[in-house]
């Protein structure tokens, strides 16, 4: 076993560190959700929480880690009798991202469960992480009902595996750790509630303490046991702080002043629901506790409020979390604390803050606001020690706030003549508004979403097939009609059924998938009036909000002067997409079958990449063709061919695709109809984008495609 990064050896990220340690000492406060960029010592500071969490006494021999002294009676391996326990240390279980349903919650063979009336369950991680950490890391990567599943058990407290009216219950009581990139998608705010804190962390723009990282980085990796030898006193120390912690928790007193700042922070920011509260009066309680006082101050809510708070306040995927700290002041000041009673005297010769450090300044240095929550102090440890373990986690190069992401595609910006016109400035986006759906024809088989038809997990049941691999979900009826025409050759009798593995069927399931919706955005001179590309990037803004409601990757191209540019490659995350939109510029001439190729690349490569997620291609233009474009190299086609070549590729290519009309006048040429008819899909005008005017939308993508198929095969 390698020997795990120490927690105080983490650089910075005091609001990470506290957040962990908070659930340490109380895990009712609901767990951590850890947002930030990538190379930020997140996945570090999580696994080195595990080894300053005490150790648990398990019954031996009990899969699930029931407590000796009071065991679950519903325990699948109880009852237990009366016993000593054993001690080991708590754990720390990982959940990977494409995990099953079977993996994290259990698997009931379902063959002995009807032949033989057994509840024959293999424990699942839930059980695994019970009375320790279970860690996601890229939660929002995570299938949604996977996330619902882990939610709902840490709430609860406990896990339920149903199959077929065969049901079995364990405990289920763990820290839970999320960690995110918001680069690669956002999680649904409903989600995003569940967890109770949450933390925005990035690297350090100090080169003091970016140095400091790579000393220490280099230090573990050249003698990992020596390393965390020399940090073990620091970890000592906080061990048994979160022990004490833990012990005076239940004497923490919350008064009526404590319980009005809460409420009326959580009323004055909107937060919806009353979990905000709940999370908020228990973090504070903890908060406190892990200061050594036996009541919560106003620097306690302060905490609470900038932990719990920022997620809850989010409203679309577009918005930014964070709390105006002047606001939350002001709440507070309203609610003047009480004179506080005297805290018991400490021990002799002990400091009441053992992190305390008289020479720090700010939260980067391990304190908080009059005690008011700490995290270890980084001057305490040896001097040329090393950062986080996972070279994915620190020390490396980091983009500043703003900057594209490394993997964005860099071109060089076309010159004024080679646009055919001056480049015009960007402009804001219209208010987006809700759109109806479009879907992809016919039955896919991609990943969950919420858009186009596809064989799923769950969903309605539409028939039934032999299992491929391990059973899941059982179909009934279709089991007990194959194995009884046999029953009497397998000598029965008795009332039940003889069942055998060849009678088993798995049921299929109709749902939804998320698709690729690929965004091919005009962006040249004619579409360059201000209040016209105002409106066109509104439409596409509300289009990037159902693709995030839907569950879809998207992807942006944009065509002007004498190219076509993959401004965002196909991501899961729209708020990017957003803000590569709100910087367009526009100008030039209409490069559209430069555009039309592009896509075509862009599609060919990511059905390579993901062969099961469906595309649907949505071109905003008004259907103009001024430029052949570079892409097409030497052609004696005018600009209106080529675009027309590359947009029937795309229809043999069997792209489902849609064209938003944007030309706008009394004069209209129709260029966007052809466009459409050329690529096999429907054209709708952007007002007729919205959802009160999308009607037939969906059913004229269906007929466009259903009719060049006939067309083809006639």
């Amino acid at each position: 076993m390698s020997t795990p990064y120490p927690f105080t050896a983490v650089v910075g990220q005091a609001d990470l560190r506290l957040a962990l340690l908070l659930n340490a000492v109380s895990p009712a406060v609901g767990g951590v959700l850890v947002r930030g960029e990538k190379g930020t010592a997140k996945s570090t500071a999580v696994r080195a929480l595990s080894t300053l969490l005490p150790q648990v006494d398990v019954v031996p021999g009990c899969r699930f880690s029931c407590a000796p002294t009071a065991p679950d009676p519903a325990c699948p391996d109880g009852p237990h009798e009366p016993g000593p326990g054993r001690a080991r240390p708590a754990r720390m279980v990982e959940l990977p991202v494409g995990a099953s349903e079977d993996r994290l919650v259990g698997a009931l063979d379902i063959e002995r469960a009807l032949a033989e009336g057994v509840k024959a369950f293999e424990p699942g991680l839930l059980a695994d992480a019970h009375r320790g950490i279970l860690y996601v890391d890229e939660v929002n990567l995570l299938h949604d009902h996977l996330i619902d599943l882990l939610l709902d058990a840490a709430a609860m407290g406990a896990s339920y595996v149903e199959r077929e009216g065969v049901s079995v219950r364990h405990a289920a009581r763990f820290l839970l750790v999320g960690t995110m990139n918001p680069e690669e998608g956002e999680l649904r705010p409903q989600l995003l509630d569940r967890f109770g804190l949450t933390v925005e962390v990035a690297a350090s723009r100090e080169p003091a303490q970016r140095v400091e990282v790579v000393r220490r980085r280099l230090a573990y990796e050249d003698d990992p046991a020596g390393f965390a030898t020399r940090w073990a006193g620091d970890e000592n120390e906080v061990r048994a702080r979160v022990v004490a912690a833990r012990a005076l928790l239940p004497q923490v007193v919350l008064g009526d002043t404590a319980l009005l700042q809460i409420a009326a922070t959580c009323a004055g920011f909107e937060v919806d629901g009353m979990r905000a509260d709940i999370v908020m009066a228990r973090t504070a309680t903890a908060l406190a506790a892990w200061a050594g006082r036996t009541s919560v101050r106003k620097e306690d809510v302060r905490q609470a409020a900038l932990l719990a708070l920022p997620h809850r306040r989010r409203r679309n995927p577009f918005d930014a979390p964070g709390l105006d700290e002047d606001m939350l002041d002001r709440i507070l000041d309203e609610f003047p604390d009480e004179e506080p009673e005297p805290d018991p005297d400490p021990e002799p010769g002990r400091n009441p803050d053992p992190d305390a450090d008289p020479d720090s300044e700010g939260p980067d240095d391990g304190g908080g606001p009059d005690g008011g929550g700490g995290v270890p102090p980084q001057s305490g440890g040896p001097q040329g020690s090393d950062a986080p373990a996972d070279s994915t986690d620190t020390g490396g190069p980091t983009e500043a706030p703003g900057e594209a992401p490394s993997d964005a595609p860099e071109s060089p910006q076309p010159s004024a003549q080679e646009n055919g016109g001056p480049e015009q400035a960007a402009v804001r986006a219209a208010e987006p508004f809700r759109t109806k759906m479009l879907s992809v024809p016919g039955l896919g088989e991609g990943a969950a979403g919420r858009r186009s038809r596809a064989r799923t997990a769950h969903g309605r049941t539409t028939g039934a097939q032999r299992p491929r691999g391990h059973l899941t979900k059982l179909h009934l009826m279709a089991t007990v009609h194959a194995a009884a025409p046999h029953q009497r050759a397998r000598g029965r009798d008795g009332r039940g059924l003889v069942i055998r593995k060849d009678d088993l069927r798995q049921a299929t399931r109709e749902g939804r998938e998320g698709n690729l919706v690929l965004f091919l955005v005009d962006a040249s001179g004619s579409m360059a009036a201000r209040q016209r590309m105002s409106a066109v990037k509104g439409a596409v803004l509300s289009l990037l909000l159902d693709a995030y409601q839907r569950r879809d990757k998207v992807g942006l191209i944009t065509f002007r002067g004498a190219t076509a540019e993959l401004a965002l490659p196909p991501t899961s995350s729209v708020d990017a997409a957003a803000a590569r939109l709100e910087q367009l510029p526009t100008g030039g001439r209409t490069p559209l079958a430069a555009g039309l190729l592009k896509a075509h690349e862009v599609l060919r490569i990511e059905r390579l990449r993901d062969p099961s997620r469906r595309p649907l291609l949505v071109v905003v233009t008004d259907g103009r063709a001024t430029s052949a474009g570079t892409a097409a190299g030497r052609t004696d086609s005018t600009p209106r061919e080529l675009a027309g070549r590359s947009a029937r590729l795309l229809q043999a290519g069997g792209v489902a695709s849609v064209v938003v009309d944007c030309e706008s006048g009394p004069v209209r040429l129709g260029l966007a109809g052809v466009l459409a008819s050329d690529l096999g899909g429907p054209a709708v005008t952007l007002d007729g984008l919205r959802a009160d005017s999308l009607a037939g939308l969906v059913k004229n993508v269906r007929t466009a495609v259903t009719s060049d198929s006939n067309r083809r095969a006639a």
